[in-house]
């Protein structure tokens, strides 16, 4: 329902304001009802435009003045305070100020006009200083970024939650405001609406609590590497703030995930990896079995000729020597005692050429084991750690490696299990057809 309000005429309290502008329109010969009208009119149009145009010399002030004053600073702290427009909200603040205490004076005998601007105003203040306090945390939070001790930390959702109690506490006084009530009244009508309010912002609260247990237990930083399969999330994290976080997949995608979901689904995080120094390579040669066997002591002697193994084949051939003299083993058959196999000698060779590598890690795990036979052959996995950890770095490194080892098997008369291709196929059955014309002729 609209209230309709009756401005009586001015009496002995009216303001000289009043008295002047009144007189020049009633130069124009209005009756005393549309002069009080009109002269209240003009009295609320130049109060507005007075305050528009104080506003408007005081920004340009701000402005002109800071935005030399910055130039000559290399402090970035007034930078942030300008990007985040302290100044702008400030020089709101002040025209505002200035016309609620003009109000009673420009108004004198308008009691229900001042009392309807007084509210608007105090409104448009409390609303200019929850601006001026926001862009006050906005610039703090941009200081704390380009701290190193804060700068992997999730500070948009400090501020977030600054933010959402700043909001709260503006309502309040908003509402108190319009209604005449004490802010206490409206905070007890909330707390009957409680439940409510939790369904609504069930999300915020998740989010909440999920940001302090991450920050607590320093689960996840600003800059990780992350991989969470079941979002197809795997990449960095650009953003952590309350209510969601925003990962950078290594194809530039933008995946977003509730901040809570941090607590309730498992994830990856590749920090220890990337702060240890080295990245690990676990990866096997598929060896076909038929290929391993014993080796002759002429073709010991050609393998000697590999540098890396040379010092090895002695130590080798001693230990067995001498083994095989103990026992006195019947070398005429070699499954007879102890003797060199091209598996084992591989192994070796790949596990001194990995120790002579100079992009692979000598201070973490660097072993060569063979896995359990499948019907795929012996794999023979490589387990060690590279000297960098960058994507690029970590490829290049295992295929230069595996391009190595790829190519040197051969030399141990050994092959690399292969699925048989259609040209294998095609070659099985071309033979088999001439063996098979050949009996018949």
């Amino acid at each position: 329902m609209i209230k309709t309000i009756n401005i009586d005429a001015p009496s002995h309290q009216a303001s000289l304001i009043y008295d002047w502008t009144s007189s020049k329109i009633d130069s124009f010969g209005f009756s005393d009802q549309m002069d009080h009208i009109l002269t209240s009119a003009t009295l609320l149009i130049g109060f507005l435009l007075l305050l528009l145009l104080c506003d408007f010399v005081i920004r340009a002030f701000f402005k002109g003045v800071f935005t030399k004053f910055i130039k000559k600073t290399n402090n970035k702290l007034d930078d942030y305070l300008f990007d985040n427009k302290v100044f702008k909200y400030l020089a709101h603040l002040i025209p505002l100020s200035f016309s609620k205490m003009l109000l009673p004076i420009i108004f004198v005998g308008f009691p229900a006009l001042v009392s309807i601007l007084s509210k608007a105003l105090s409104i448009f203040i409390t609303i200019g200083i929850y601006l001026l306090l926001n862009s006050v945390f906005k610039t703090l939070r941009d200081v704390l970024r380009s701290s190193k001790g804060f700068s992997d930390k999730p500070v948009d959702s400090y501020l977030q939650v600054i933010q959402i109690f700043l909001i709260f506490v503006c309502g309040t006084i908003v509402f108190s405001i319009l209604t005449g009530n004490s802010p206490w009244s409206f905070l007890v009508s909330l707390g009957a609406a409680s439940a409510i309010l939790m369904l609504i912002f069930k999300d915020t609260i998740l989010g909440f609590v999920a940001s302090i247990q991450v920050s607590a237990n320093d689960s996840v930083r600003v800059g990780d590497w992350i991989e969470m399969a079941k979002y197809g999330a795997d990449g960095d994290v650009i953003q952590l703030n309350l209510n969601n976080v925003r990962i950078q997949n290594f194809d530039k995608t933008i995946v977003t995930i509730p901040t809570h979901n941090l607590l309730s689904d498992s994830f990856k995080n590749y920090r220890g990896m990337q702060q240890s120094g080295g990245r690990r390579i676990k990866r096997a040669m598929n060896i076909k079995i038929s290929s391993i066997r014993y080796l002759k002591e002429q073709e010991v002697e050609g393998l000697r000729k590999i540098q890396i193994l040379s010092d090895y084949i002695d130590e080798r051939q001693a230990e067995i020597q001498d083994y095989n003299e103990k026992t006195k083993a019947d070398s005429s058959v070699l499954v007879n005692g102890r003797h060199m196999t091209n598996v084992g000698l591989f192994r070796a060779y790949i596990m001194r050429y990995s120790k002579s590598h100079p992009e692979i890690n000598q201070n973490m795990t660097l072993m060569v084991r063979q896995l359990a036979p499948t019907e795929y052959g012996l794999p023979l996995e490589l387990y060690m750690f590279t000297d960098g950890t960058t994507w690029s770095f970590y490829e290049n490194v295992m295929s230069n490696v595996f391009d190595h080892l790829f190519a040197a098997i051969k030399y141990f008369d050994l092959e690399v299990f292969e699925l048989p291709a259609s040209d294998d196929l095609r070659s099985v059955l071309s033979k088999h057809a001439e063996q098979t014309v050949s009996e018949r002729t």
